[in-house]
């Protein structure tokens, strides 16, 4: 069964409490459907700001599909229950072609990274289409891949910010795509666990070196997969300094006074 995101059951706390893994903060969410050019159909859900503007919209490429990685991939699944209720962000994910999650299965097959140019445009177009500002790519581990290689070119250049990396193993992204961003000139901010399985902050600062606008930042005890709460919030608030510039100063805040949920209830 496919799951409805308004399904959350939300009730009000008694004053402050603090936002934990599982907390899901009020949003208007949906799910939504991609098509993409090459006639195949990319299941997704989105996440708006509950009441105010959409100060920005993030379009997460999740992992590796073959190795687990989905649109529920725990920092995404984060992004959508916390940013727009906490920074106004608007949270956009989907399964690439052939990718599961409780949410469905999006047709086709996993193609590499090739055939997934036409998700990356799909998702893309449907955030134009639904009229969503500030739009930035942010891919994770395989998701960096896709952003590299397809975000520089149009059609999707001309429709985004920039990019935010987190985890890229630039095994499919060549220096070429690189390049090309170097050439758009679009903010590119990269963070790289200290502690990566396949590219360590030393080793991404000198393959980044062609992009002279991007930011790159290593974190200190993070892994591949920035398991554990701290890691999460560490990347969600940067993620929102990138995109938001002057939202807050202090980080995302830790504690909620309001309706609450906890997925999986």
């Amino acid at each position: 069964m496919t799951f409805d995101p308004a399904s959350y059951q939300f009730t009000q706390t008694q004053g402050p409490a603090p936002i934990r893994a599982s907390t899901v903060l009020p949003a208007r969410r949906e799910n939504i459907e991609l098509q993409t050019e090459d006639g195949h159909t990319l299941v997704g859900e989105l996440a708006l700001p509950e009441s105010g503007p959409v100060r920005a919209t993030l379009i997460t490429l999740h992992p590796l599909p073959t190795h687990g990685g989905f649109m529920d991939s725990h920092v995404y699944r984060k992004a959508s229950y916390r940013l727009p209720a906490l920074a106004g962000v608007a949270v956009l994910r989907f399964n690439t072609r052939g990718t599961a999650s409780p949410r469905g299965t999006s047709t086709g097959t996993f193609e590499e990274g090739v055939g997934e140019r036409h998700d990356v445009e799909a998702a893309v177009r449907f955030a134009v289409e639904r009229g969503l500002p500030n739009r930035w790519l942010v891919g994770w581990s395989f998701g960096t891949e896709l952003a590299l290689m397809y975000g520089a070119v149009e059609p999707v250049a001309g429709q985004i910010e920039g990019a935010i990396l987190l985890s890229p193993p630039l095994h499919r992204a060549t220096d070429k795509h690189l390049q090309l961003w170097a050439e758009s000139g679009k903010p590119l901010t990269v963070l790289v666990p200290e502690h990566d399985d396949f590219l360590q902050p030393a080793e991404a600062a000198e393959r980044f070196r062609l992009v002279p606008q991007a930011r790159v930042e290593g974190v200190a005890g993070a892994k591949h997969l920035w398991v554990g709460e701290k890691y999460a919030a560490r990347v969600l608030n940067d993620i929102v300094a990138q995109v938001v510039p002057g939202h807050g100063g202090t980080g995302l805040p830790h504690e909620w006074d309001g309706p609450v949920a906890t997925a999986g209830a």
